[in-house]
């Protein structure tokens, strides 16, 4: 959908979100770089911490066989403290460089946005011009951004904390192998235990990334993978309906409607998880020789299709917006306690059968 398209009403609306994104995100940055700073002086002083634990440790073993073994469980223990805590707090470090590093791009991009717009840019200036295209682009730019955030902090709450977690256990086991061998053994095991279950989050972190088997196999193999391992990791029911999946489509819309799913089953999980009977999901797939239309519906507790307007463009609303951008529509069928349906049609060309 081209941005001199837009109501009038619509214009402004953008014009004055992205003026509140504005402000958000600077004052977010200004947060971040406030806990960024505080996390680093903490970190100053664990690191302190951890020289002393280590000089009671280098003293200890002079005293190994004299020393009380109420004593030498204290300074082990105390040691394996201090690592832990720089390890977690090395952790929220990164986050927070990774977070001040997205704010800051993010604010950027809004800055020109902003710029763009006092300098009366308007959606009915001539096809071609450049503040025309200046916008769009910031437009699709926001989009990415708010992608990499998103995988950013699924990064480091998934493996990086996973990793550090690793970091810990092998140290643990590492010092208690002389001490308490059994309680070693039991480190051990809980660490093996540990690194099977993230191998599992890896793959499925990659396979957010881009699956392969979207490349390889096509939509509907993925679409069908993806439905059968989201109940398997959620434990809520889902089923998959496809109709003429035998036809290729063009990439980025492959693409698109893999990540529109992939948002909207999530959106199911982060709204209905306190529910004690897990809502059923639904997912609906027609190809035609012009067009495709996705349905994804549930039978959770719904919502006010009003509050959507009082959001950030994420979500649903970044799903509307690329689905215009390509001359698609989106439809929203819901209510508090009814469940939801939304459905989105997309027109496309066939690039022949798989």
């Amino acid at each position: 959908m081209d941005v001199r398209e837009l109501p009038s009403g619509s214009w402004e609306d953008f014009k004055q979100q992205a003026l509140l994104d504005y402000e958000h995100t600077r004052e977010s940055l200004h947060e971040v770089t406030l806990m960024l700073e505080q996390s680093k002086t903490e970190y100053e002083k664990l690191t302190q911490r951890s020289a002393a634990a280590n000089t009671q440790l280098q003293q200890l073993q002079a005293q190994l066989e004299t020393a009380p073994r109420e004593d030498i469980q204290a300074v082990y223990n105390n040691a394996l403290d201090v690592q832990q805590r720089l390890l977690v707090m090395r952790g929220q470090i990164e986050k927070l460089q990774n977070d001040q590093a997205a704010h800051a791009r993010y604010l950027k991009l809004l800055e020109k946005t902003k710029l763009l717009m006092e300098e009366g840019y308007q959606p009915d200036q001539p096809p071609g011009d450049q503040a025309d295209r200046t916008a769009i682009l910031e437009q699709l730019i926001i989009a990415q951004e708010s992608e990499r955030q998103r995988l950013s902090r699924q990064m480091h709450d998934g493996p990086a904390q996973a990793l550090s977690n690793f970091i810990v256990q092998a140290e643990i086991a590492a010092r208690l192998l002389e001490i308490d061998p059994s309680r070693a053994k039991q480190e051990l095991d809980n660490l093996k235990t540990s690194a099977m279950s993230t191998f599992q989050r890896v793959r499925l972190f990659i396979t957010d990334l881009r699956p392969m088997m979207l490349d390889d196999l096509g939509l509907t193999a993925t679409l069908k993978r993806y439905v059968e391992t989201f109940k398997a990791e959620t434990g809520f029911e889902a089923k998959i309906e496809i109709k003429g999946g035998d036809k290729k489509l063009a990439s980025y819309v492959e693409v698109l409607i893999f990540r529109a799913v992939q948002e909207l089953m999530g959106n199911v999980v982060r709204h209905n998880s306190e529910l004690t009977v897990k809502p059923n999901i639904t997912v609906q797939m027609a190809i035609e020789d012009n067009f495709v239309r996705i349905n994804v519906a549930d039978n959770g507790k719904g919502f006010n299709p009003a509050e959507l307007e009082n959001k950030p463009v994420l979500g649903l609303k970044l799903i509307r917006d690329r689905v215009e951008m390509l001359g698609g529509s989106l439809e929203t069928d819901t209510s508090p306690g009814q469940g939801t349906r939304i459905t989105f049609q997309i027109p496309v060309e066939s690039t022949g059968r798989l």
